[in-house]
């Protein structure tokens, strides 16, 4: 029988291969086609489950393209860094 989401995240493995870009479209996609009501109710809620996995997956992504967000600052002695930047 074969593993359909890993144990630590609940993603699907080729969920977890797709880029945030991806990920968002084809999120986007399966909302709409809910919304529109274009799919049966056992392909609905196979959707929904998909849909769901997604989401995690791009807020994965947005929570690990946060944590490398930097910004640049002037030191008092004119030198430049960079440091961690603060976007709560």
């Amino acid at each position: 029988m074969a593993k359909t989401a890993s144990a630590d995240t609940d993603i699907s493995p080729d969920i977890a291969a797709l880029s945030f870009e991806d990920a968002l479209g084809e999120l986007e996609k399966i909302v709409g086609d809910l919304e529109r009501g274009k799919v049966k109710l056992d392909d609905a809620i196979a959707a929904y489950t998909r849909g769901a996995q997604l989401k995690r997956h791009c807020e994965t992504k947005l929570a690990a393209a946060k944590a490398k967000v930097e910004k640049i600052v002037l030191r008092p002695d004119g030198s430049v860094a960079a440091e961690e930047s603060e976007l709560n």
